[in-house]
């Protein structure tokens, strides 16, 4: 897991890299900077109107550029990055509708009347009656509301006429759903469209003009320093100084999601003559949008991706001041792509990965779920209002720094280029493949294809339903690392059923060939004392020691015992063979004779040894292992386990 976040860790600053990358490429090709100020006196009429709808102003009755681009000033700077994204969000909206078509009284109900901190635009169809809007004007409509967070329906009366009646919607209208109060969770007030001319700026007008009456509205200099200083229930203030008559639309569609968390204020300062307050406070120019926090104010706009738009201060307060479910949908996100690592860090089948894959998938979510459960228990007791206020304090003064907001551009940068992320994550996730194949390049099994891993699969799932303790013992793991070492040791011999374990592991036990090599015959003096200790069980030398250590008491008598016989029959042949000990691997008993079919072993005969160390005939063994044995014949140690190794007896001094 660990590793996972490392390299997702990796990744997102290979993205802040690469943005960085792109914003050089930018420059040397045009030479600007997305934060880099662009004047509106440079740019057509065009482009002023769409500035200005995607701010949320209303131009009916601006014939004149002139009055379109002193609209555009007193909204705020106009920056590079918000004129790119006007104009591309412009074209991508052309025939894009995503309105809800209601099916009744209920439905209605649940999205609409329910729904507490959101604003909706329905259509509502009398029965034999035409729209209100036409099928153009409502497309046009449903695309100059929705880049502010509107939802838009139709509710055609046809299919629930009753509700209709009772609601007194005999004729054709438009229905605007608005929370009543600034509480969170609180009451929606229902808006029925009275106006006679039906065109697109009039009703957004109508639309707009409703929603700022939520906003805090201060037009006199007196009643700012009040609410300047004091001290309320909510501590983080929006404020927006501005030479407007009302606030721009999705400065107050940002109210309606901030509910319960952030107040909005907006300060008309067209009549006001003294300014001696304005310099109090901080406020230099017009129009400025001031984050109040009781660590201090903060000028919105100044760093990077700071656009006067709905999406980047949307990114900035949710980042500044986030709710329980932000971080929640965070976290999600972040355990997913940790998550979609292991497609990559995993080497072997195709089927395998995925295999895998859904495995960490359901894992971490699960985990994750479970995790937060506690978490919003313990944030709903009040002995944790302190450290909830500090953990925020924290957030928000790590949030209002430079790099902050580099993070917060980058997310609005990919989260606008959704096929750059995906491709950037593919081609890192290809290059952890690529190293970890040449980390791993000594593993044999990760070259298994597809039916060998399924077959390998379904044995260890068959085991897994019939004898779950023994379906986890692993040949990899140690002894004295394995926490379930009581239960998995009660399967064997024969205190469980005979464990069905899969018999894979016998293809990677230690193999070699048998030999014995040519020596001079010893002196008869020399051979004394070699029988001698060969035969003395507890005669002190080197030798014996080094038996001791591979094997248990009777096993390595045994082992001298056949050795002592087969050098008195060479020796009375008049020639010495003697077995190279020297092929054999590391940690394996040396012996001559196989206990499965009490025969010694003849010159090149194949030998296979298992993790306890005793050696036997590779044809006796396999087929011990085979007929569902999977234990030492002679220590009953598991045959797929790892044993692991004892400190080597000390030597003692030879006697002088």
């Amino acid at each position: 897991m660990w590793w996972k976040l490392f390299f997702l860790l990796l990744y997102f600053s290979m993205l802040l890299i690469l943005a960085r990358f792109f914003e050089a490429i930018v420059w040397y090709e045009t030479g600007i900077f997305a934060t880099q100020l662009v004047d509106p006196v440079t740019l057509s009429f065009r482009k002023l109107k769409t500035i200005l709808e995607c701010r949320g102003l209303g131009y009916s009755g601006l014939a004149e550029k002139r009055d379109v681009r002193e609209l555009v000033q007193n909204s705020g700077e106009l920056m590079q990055g918000e004129l790119y994204s006007a104009l591309k969000n412009e074209e991508e909206q052309v025939g894009s509708d995503s309105s809800t078509t209601f099916s009744g009284e209920m439905h209605f109900y649940e999205l609409v009347e329910d729904t507490k901190d959101g604003i909706w635009l329905v259509q509502v169809i009398a029965q034999d009656r035409n729209p209100l809007l036409s099928t153009a004007n409502w497309g046009k409509m449903v695309q100059k509301v929705s880049q502010f967070g509107i939802r838009t329906g139709i509710f055609n009366c046809s299919s629930d006429s009753r509700y209709c009646h009772k609601r007194g919607w005999m004729k054709s209208t438009l229905i605007m759903s608005v929370p009543q109060t600034n509480a969170s969770k609180g009451k929606v007030m229902l808006k029925e469209y009275n106006g006679r001319r039906i065109e697109t700026e009039h009703i957004f007008k109508w639309m707009t003009a409703h929603v700022a009456s939520r906003i805090k509205t201060i037009r006199f200099s007196e009643q700012l320093m009040d609410d300047w200083y004091q001290m309320e229930k909510q501590p983080v203030k929006m404020f927006l100084f501005a030479r407007l008559l009302q606030p721009p639309a999705f400065f107050s569609a940002l109210s309606i999601k901030f509910t319960g968390r952030i107040e909005f204020i907006f300060i008309d300062v067209r009549n006001w003559d003294n300014t001696t307050c304005l310099e109090e406070i901080g406020v230099q120019q017009m129009p400025s949008y001031i984050l109040k926090t009781p660590e201090g104010i903060y000028r919105y706009g100044n760093s990077t991706g700071e656009f006067i738009s709905l999406h980047a201060m949307d990114a900035f307060l949710r980042s500044v001041q986030p709710e329980v479910n932000d971080l929640f949908i965070l976290s999600l996100v972040m355990v997913n792509l940790m998550a979609w690592m292991d497609l990559f860090i995993t080497q072997g089948a195709t089927i395998k990965r995925f295999v895998v894959l859904i495995s960490t998938l359901g894992t971490y979510n699960s985990l994750l779920i479970i995790s937060w459960l506690p978490i919003l228990g313990f944030l709903q007791l009040p002995y944790l209002d302190n450290f909830y206020e500090y953990s925020l304090k924290l957030l928000r003064y790590a949030d209002t720094t430079t790099i902050a907001s580099w993070v917060r551009a980058d997310w609005t940068f990919y989260s606008s280029h959704p096929a750059l992320f995906l491709s950037t994550y593919l081609a890192h996730g290809l290059l952890i493949d690529y190293f970890e194949k040449k980390r791993r390049c000594s593993n044999e099994d990760q070259n298994a294809n597809n039916l060998e891993w399924l077959s390998s699969l379904w044995d260890w799932y068959t085991s897994y339903l019939v004898h779950p303790i023994a379906s986890f013992q692993n040949f990899d793991s140690d002894w004295d690392d394995d926490p379930n070492f009581l239960l998995q040791r009660l399967a064997f011999p024969d205190l469980w059923l005979r464990p069905l374990v899969p018999i894979d592991y016998i293809k990677n036990l230690p193999t070699w060939k048998f030999r014995l090599v040519q020596s001079e015959r010893p002196n008869p003096v020399e051979r004394d004392n070699l029988q001698k200790n060969m035969t003395n069980p507890n005669g002190g030398s080197s030798g014996d020691q080094e038996v001791h250590h591979y094997s248990s008491e009777v096993l390595h008598n045994n082992d001298r015992c056949s050795a002592a016989t087969k050098s008195e029959e060479s020796w009375s042949g008049g020639e010495e063979q003697d077995t190279d000990w020297s092929q054999w691997p590391c940690g394996m008993l040396h012996c001559t004779e196989c206990v499965v079919c009490l025969e010694n072993f003849e010159t090149d005969c194949v030998v296979m040894g298992l993790p306890c160390g005793h050696v036997f005939h590779q044809q006796c063994i396999v087929v011990w292992l085979a007929g569902g044995r999977h234990c030492c014949p002679v220590c009953r140690w598991p045959s797929y386990k790892k044993k692991p190794t004892r400190q080597h007896a000390t030597e003692q001094p030879e006697p002088e």
